[in-house]
């Protein structure tokens, strides 16, 4: 059962292939943000690695939940980020919640791997080197985790 409000435990999937090209995806609710897979836990209960693996279902359509090829390709990266919540976005939240805890991933795929956005969440996608797609992204987080990819290739 999925909570009332938004919980403040978040993922990061960095999406990438082999020659560090990184998936950005335009949010629908604000179309000048470009960002990596993220997402909420559904419940308290659902680890960081479920989490992951079902925002980049939800969000990109690939597969990558355990049982599935891409499965070992999944990673955690071992790296917690908390920040303020966009005030924008704390309605979805409890109240007096202002901070989120947020667990980074990073996946790889390979080129041409297809791509199915989630129209409700977003409205384009690219991929890109991955220091022009931190450059792109809105969130320093997820910049600061694009320039981190190199050290955490498989």
């Amino acid at each position: 059962m999925a909570a009332l409000h938004k919980i403040p435990e978040s993922v990061l999937v960095v999406l990438h292939t082999a020659d560090l090209d990184v998936l950005l995806i335009r949010r629908a609710d604000a179309s000048e943000h470009w960002q990596s897979v993220t997402g909420s836990k559904d419940s308290w209960d659902e680890d960081f690695r479920q989490t992951a693996a079902r925002e980049v279902q939800e969000e990109t359509g690939i597969l990558c939940a355990e049982g599935s090829f891409l499965a070992p390709m999944l990673h955690d990266w071992q790296l917690e980020n908390v920040y303020e919540i966009y005030p924008q976005w704390r309605h979805r939240y409890a109240p007096g919640v202002v901070r989120n805890r947020e667990r980074v991933f990073g996946l790889q795929v390979p080129a041409g791997t297809p791509v199915q956005l989630s129209p409700r969440e977003h409205t384009a996608y690219q991929w890109l080197p991955y220091h022009v797609a931190a450059q792109t992204c809105f969130s320093p987080s997820n910049a600061e985790a694009i320039l981190m990819l190199p050290r955490f290739l498989l």
